[in-house]
Parts: C-alpha cells; structure tokens; sequence
C-alpha cells in the first residue's frame, strides 16, 4: 500500500468533505481516505496495482474540486 496526501482547493464545507472521502473510497484499492478541510487535504492509502495516483486526482476533480500539484 501506498499513501498519498493530495492538496485540494474549492473545498468548503463538510459536504465537501464527505463528497471527497466516498468518491475516493469508492476506488478499487484504496482505503483509509482522511479529508482534512482546514488543511485542505486529502489523504488516502492505495494498492498501485489496482489504482494510480492520477486516478486518485482525476476522481476528486470529477467531483468539483481542484487539485493543486
């Protein structure tokens, strides 16, 4: 398992958050999603033999949001 920590930006409310958190922990592979709101993260353990970092990023700006690189 790998753990990434994803800068995001656009989130501001715990809406946000839960939206984050269930579009990542929907992903194949990956477990343990923590949003954080004031430190405008996501962090999130995954299997890179069954999802990528990108798809991690992809799926959070799927939902709205801007990931900052």
């Amino acid at each position: 398992m790998e753990q990434a920590i994803i800068k995001v930006e656009g989130m501001s409310c715990q809406h946000c958050v839960n939206a984050i958190t269930n579009a990542l922990g929907s992903l194949p592979g990956v477990s343990n999603v923590k949003v954080n709101l004031e430190a405008k993260t996501a962090t999130a353990k995954y299997d890179p033999s069954q999802t990528s970092l990108e798809k991690l990023k992809s799926e959070i700006e799927e939902q709205g949001y801007d990931v900052v690189a």
